[in-house]
């Protein structure tokens, strides 16, 4: 490394490189493409940056291009290399959706150094504000929560307007076979490099409650205001769920934040703000926050609704046991949670105690129309024992229909629409309504309406005799735009 870099890191306070840098930065500074297996929170921005920050001049032309998965992955990054390179006068830009496009055009014009999320990415290339054929430097940040969001091809696309003779870094917390193939395509003679979990086991104890559904926020709030910690994160598995937690711990005292895909990015980022230093303690958020940001003196981690996977567990839980500190992760299983945990339990090295519950207060919450994602909204029953629920498996509770039939129930499946951009609630996607849910015509049947254009599917489980009159969903999709 340079003398004018390795003073920059020793004024930032870095007495000694994490191992993923120990182990990438002379590769990445003698040329090599490399595959580095790391987790968020590892220190590999300044790993991938050391050879750009060192070997570019600023010409007003992207010479360097780095993906990432969200918004504030964007900006973060954009941020570490901006402050990193302070001596030699690089351009940074950090480009993503959300915002206001025409501002980005102008900077791509004197851009040295590109941040962004696919498909803002892809938008200024189709656009022809962002030319790649300069490109010298091109790294792939959390490629495996990319491949999650969908944008796999979005990614390619990008790939292929880049020059073959460029130095490539993939950074991934996981390898798996479509990463590998991703890098045989893509880069030449790579070394993979990969580092033990940033967390400590040792220092993070894990737990979890079984409790009934009704009463698994006020669980939360009792847990909340009896357990010693600093800052809090509790995980939805919806935004409006995200919305829900949070209107209601403040309503009883605990000071919350939400964060998630459906807000604008100044909300997001004064949502951080808060969280780092102005009286809020808690941050109740959907997967967005789950990596990627940089997050400090988290001491507990609440899973308010289980992820669905041993991964989307183990980027959760990371954001707390972090350098050398002690931390604390907390899983509210009701039934609805029972068939993820019995997934996440899968990695056996998950080791994840059950409490038992303490006494606490059942606190009434407040349910109001916006807040559908969590109330189980009735619908109607015309006749025999026919019931019709509002009710997400996950939580969500999408509003039921009517039921015109035996018991058959109604669920109101939903649709997703990947908007331009990313985040880690999948995708910043934005929901429309749209048609009616599925039908049922069997006693006992139960249809779910799943099509993502807003039609239903027809489909029958579980059923015994056909009911002479069609069981209807009425207002639980949503649909695709």
């Amino acid at each position: 490394m340079s003398k004018q870099l390795l003073d920059v890191v020793n004024e930032a306070g870095f007495e000694e490189p994490t191992e993923i840098q120990e182990k990438t930065i002379p590769l990445v500074l003698s040329g090599r493409d490399v595959i580095g297996g790391s987790a968020t929170g590892s220190g590999k921005t300044l790993a991938f940056a050391t050879s750009i920050i060192d070997k570019l001049k600023p010409n007003k032309h992207v010479q360097a291009l780095i993906l990432t998965p969200t918004r504030e992955l964007a900006e973060q990054v954009a941020t570490s290399i901006r402050n990193f390179s302070k001596f030699s006068r690089l351009n940074i830009l950090s480009v993503y959706g959300g915002v206001d496009i025409e501002p980005q055009m102008r900077k791509l014009a004197v851009a040295d150094v590109v941040v962004g999320t696919p498909g803002r990415l892809l938008d200024h290339m189709q656009r022809g504000t962002l030319r790649l054929d300069e490109v010298k430097f091109l790294v792939l940040d959390e490629v495996d929560r990319m491949f999650d969001m969908g944008f796999r091809e979005d990614v390619e696309k990008i790939l292929v307007q880049c020059p073959k003779n460029r130095q490539t870094m993939l950074f991934s917390a996981t390898i798996s076979p479509d990463i590998n193939y991703l890098a045989k395509k893509y880069t030449k003679d790579a070394v993979e490099v990969s580092v033990k979990s940033y967390i400590d086991p040792s220092k993070l104890k894990q737990v979890y409650y079984d409790v009934e559904n009704y009463q698994k926020f006020s669980l939360l709030v009792h847990l909340l205001k009896n357990e010693k910690s600093d800052l809090v994160m509790v995980f939805c598995s919806t935004r409006r769920n995200a919305d829900f937690v949070a209107k209601n711990l403040n309503r009883v005292g605990v000071a919350a934040k939400a964060i998630h895909g459906g807000l604008s990015q100044n909300q997001r980022n004064n949502v951080l703000s808060d969280f780092h230093g102005k009286g809020v303690g808690v941050l109740v958020c959907t997967d967005v926050a789950a990596r990627g940001l940089d997050i400090k003196d988290v001491s507990h981690v609440y899973n308010y609704d289980l992820p669905k996977t041993s991964d989307e567990y183990i980027h959760r839980i990371g954001r707390t046991a972090r350098a050398g500190e002690e931390g604390k992760a907390i899983n509210l299983l009701s039934n609805r949670d029972y068939e993820n945990f019995t997934s996440v339990q899968k990695d056996a090295n998950l080791k994840i105690a059950r409490e038992e519950l303490p006494r606490f207060e059942n606190i009434p919450v407040s349910l109001d129309s916006e807040r559908r994602g969590y109330r189980e909204r009735g619908g109607r029953s015309n006749s025999g024992s026919g019931r019709s629920f509002g009710r997400g498996r996950s939580g969500e509770g999408f509003q039921g229909g009517r039921s015109n039939s035996g018991s058959g129930r109604s669920f109101g499946g939903r649709g997703r629409d990947r908007d331009d951009e990313g985040d880690g609630d999948g995708g910043d996607r934005r929901y429309s309504r749209s048609g009616g849910s599925g039908r049922s015509n069997s006693r006992g049947g139960r249809s779910f309406g799943r099509r993502s254009d807003g039609r239903s599917d027809n489909r029958r489980s579980q059923g015994s005799r056909p009911s002479r009159t069609n069981h209807t969903g009425r207002s639980g999709m949503w649909g695709r735009r």
